[in-house]
C-alpha cells in the first residue's frame, strides 16, 4: 500500500488493516524462516506508514486543541 492509500482510508478501516497485516508478518516470518522472504521487508514497511500517519494525526490534533 503506498502513503495515499493509506491516506484514504479512515480510522477505524486503518484500525482493521493494521491487525491483518500484523497476523500476515507472523505468518510471512514463519514461511520466511524456511525460504528467506522478502515479503516480510514489505509488510514492516507498510505497518511503518500506517503508524506513522496515526502518530501524525494524533499530534494534529494535539496541536488544533491547544490552540483554541
Amino acid at each position: 500500500m503506498k502513503f495515499k492509500e493509506i491516506q484514504k482510508l479512515s480510522e477505524a478501516e486503518r484500525q482493521k488493516k493494521l491487525k491483518a497485516l500484523k497476523m500476515e508478518l507472523v505468518k510471512a516470518k514463519v514461511a520466511g524462516a524456511q525460504t528467506g522472504s522478502s515479503k516480510i521487508k514489505e509488510i514492516k514497511k507498510i505497518i511503518a506508514r500506517m503508524l506513522t500517519l496515526d502518530s501524525s494525526d494524533s499530534l494534529e490534533n494535539k496541536n488544533t486543541k491547544e490552540q483554541t
